[in-house]
């Protein structure tokens, strides 16, 4: 009898453990790395292609591998992973950078574009010390959140949401109200210093 009881007991213990696993994967958001085949010329990635840095001669045009999927007139990069559905956090740690943009685009975005620029993209963007959304060339200033040293994006597929996240006071500081009509990537523009993402995060709790 003592010996079922225990039993039973760790097989609670094991299903409640396994519950709270199941749990946190459903808050975990996507895991991706950016798609060094979608970089402009001007940048490079690092640490395993989840950084990116900008150069501003760039590297030589003849060197870097032809490819479609390349944006060929700004300084862009997307994400290699698709969201179609579900709610995704990640974060972005900036490294000496005072201008760049931050969001999401349509997977087949032009690549003669740039993010934040036409209605199939929709970002934050960070440039003279100020916060804007942007949204086919408009721009709506954003208050509440100064010079970062990282930044949180979480995005809700369903509701058609992009939040801009204070990594700090775990608080959504702007809420961009999106369209969506296929997949969408993230997405990084870039013109001086670096960005890291760190992807594959859990949605904190209250968000």
């Amino acid at each position: 009898m003592a010996l079922h009881f225990a039993c039973s007991l760790r097989l609670c213990s094991w299903g409640a453990k396994r519950l709270r696993i199941a749990a946190a994967e459903a808050r975990r958001g996507i895991s991706f790395k950016l798609e060094e085949k979608t970089a402009h010329s001007s940048l490079a990635l690092f640490k395993g292609d989840t950084g990116v840095k900008y150069g501003m001669v760039g590297l030589e045009p003849t060197k870097v591998a032809l490819n479609v999927e390349r944006f060929r007139d700004w300084a862009v990069v997307l994400a290699d992973t698709a969201v179609t559905s579900g709610r995704h956090y990640w974060e972005v740690t900036v490294k000496r950078s005072q201008q760049f943009r931050i969001g999401v685009a349509d997977v087949d975005i032009s690549r003669d574009s740039c993010i934040g620029v036409d209605d199939h993209s929709w970002v934050f963007t960070y440039a003279q010390r100020k916060w804007h959304t942007m949204l086919v060339k408009e721009k709506t200033p954003i208050e509440g959140i100064g010079q970062p040293e990282k930044v949180g994006l979480l995005l809700d597929y369903e509701a058609q949401r992009l939040s801009l996240v204070d990594v700090n006071r775990v608080a959504v500081v702007h809420v961009l109200q999106t369209d969506f009509r296929g997949p969408v990537v993230p997405a990084f523009a870039l013109w001086d210093g670096e960005l890291l993402t760190h992807s594959g995060l859990e949605v904190p709790e209250g968000l």
